[in-house]
């Protein structure tokens, strides 16, 4: 009896699988080239995930009999895993269109930081800001995202800083979570600045106190799902003490580890990360180099921001280092009002030009190791059979053309596919 599926990726110039043996990550030698088929189909079953890639005769023979929701024909072009940002700030409200006016002129971050601006401004608007407002503006940018290729993507809270807020962001990304159709990490960053009045070490007792327990309950019932926690460990914000005692905590819940460190000053945050067991440290354009050590030790992957270091004109991340020590570089592109940008293909050509990543490193770092990042990596982030059917089909003969083509992708990217189904189509 012939059986039916949900697609079928016929003759496709190249599949780009990223990874071909279950590899949780790509590090070191393994990232000198990718494992990409030519000639080739790919199928997904109904229940989302992928069935068969191969030759396209051979794919041809074995599901001759088959029936297909969907055929799409993709020679002369390629198909690429759908891409996964392992860093965003998505749910707020008011914009900072004026900040960037500010910072043109000379203005550092933590100038328009310590004048009531940045993350302050937006904790404003986004306390004022309704549920149904919130998640409006939430799903277009998740909708922007997903049509520059994106097929999962980590969403943090962090502009509500009081428990109130922090849980109405969170409510705002579950009901995208359970709804939409591109996957969602979810984090809490109630850690994200120190609210006024309070001091570091007083905003993290009530964060261990009163936060994190409720969460957790959430948790239990099922009303909000949560994956990972977040801290901003800086100079002026959470001092190294105070995110120890935050993440840990959060860890005792079973949440992942996954924090703001070394971005503007070195805090030796990347050792606290490896130290704690972190699943990932982001920024990290002042690591140090224990701590670049110590974290490809751990195999705590680095989430680097070419975005930050472009718009804030701070200095690039260490990359060639990390990835020479072995590392797991994942890249994000640290949406949020202070770097108004959707597109991973943007982003990896950036990683590429400022932090001097090869493109195979690049694409790596926005697939498979953003996967592992975010703890999803046995799931998604390659194609291979029994993982998830998400992918994106872009109108190019070469899959270099993602990265090549610098702010390109609307032209290129022809179909979004999440989990055989097709989100997206130019």
């Amino acid at each position: 009896m012939a059986g039916s599926h949900r697609l079928l990726l016929e003759n496709a110039r190249q599949v780009v699988l990223v990874c071909a043996r279950g590899e949780r990550f790509l590090a070191g030698d393994a990232l000198r080239s990718l494992e990409v088929l030519e000639g080739a189909s790919l199928v997904v079953g109904t229940d989302g995930f992928i069935k068969a890639i191969g030759p396209a005769d051979a794919i041809q023979k074995q599901f001759s009999e088959e029936t297909f929701e969907e055929r799409i024909d993709c020679s002369g072009k390629c198909v690429l895993p759908g891409l996964v940002d392992a860093h965003t700030h998505p749910v707020w409200a008011g914009e900072r269109v004026h900040e960037f006016a500010m910072k043109l002129a000379g203005a550092t971050y933590m100038d328009i930081h310590q004048a009531g601006g940045g993350i302050n401004f937006t904790v404003e608007r986004t306390r004022q800001a309704s549920e149904e407002e919130l998640y409006s503006s939430f799903q277009q940018r998740l909708g922007c995202m997903m049509r520059a290729g994106t097929t999962l993507v980590e969403c943090k809270s962090g502009y509500g800083l009081s428990l109130e807020t922090e849980l109405k962001m969170l409510r705002v990304i579950e009901r995208a979570r359970r709804d939409l159709d591109i996957g969602i990490s979810v984090t809490y960053c109630g850690a994200h600045s120190v609210p006024k009045g309070k001091t570091a070490s007083e905003a993290a007792d009530d964060i261990i106190k009163n936060h994190l327990p409720r969460l957790k309950e959430l948790g239990r019932n099922g009303e909000i799902h949560v994956d990972n926690i977040d801290v901003f460990c800086e100079k002026g914000v959470f001092d190294l003490d105070s995110t120890r005692r935050i993440l840990q905590s959060g860890k005792d819940i079973g949440l992942q580890i996954n924090f703001h460190g070394d971005e503007l000053h070195p805090m030796k945050a990347a050792e606290l990360g490896a130290e704690l067991g972190a699943q990932a440290v982001s920024h990290l354009e002042e690591v140090s180099d224990e701590g670049i050590a110590a974290m490809a030790t751990a195999r705590c992957s680095a989430v680097l921001l070419p975005t930050t270091a472009y718009m804030l004109r701070l200095k690039q991340p260490r990359a060639r280092k990390m990835l020479d020590e072995g590392v797991i570089v994942a890249l994000g592109s640290d949406f949020n009002p202070n770097a108004y940008c959707f597109s991973m293909p943007v982003v990896m050509h950036l990683a590429c030009v400022n932090m001097r990543m090869s493109m195979p490193e690049a694409l790596a770092a926005a697939t498979i190791n953003a996967a592992y990042a975010l703890g999803k990596s046995h799931t998604q982030g390659s194609l291979e059979v029994g993982k998830q059917g998400d992918l994106i089909i872009i109108n190019s003969p070469r899959w270099e053309h993602l990265i090549y083509q610098f702010g390109g992708h609307h032209e290129l990217i022809d179909y979004v596919i999440a989990k055989g189904k097709v989100i997206y189509k130019k």
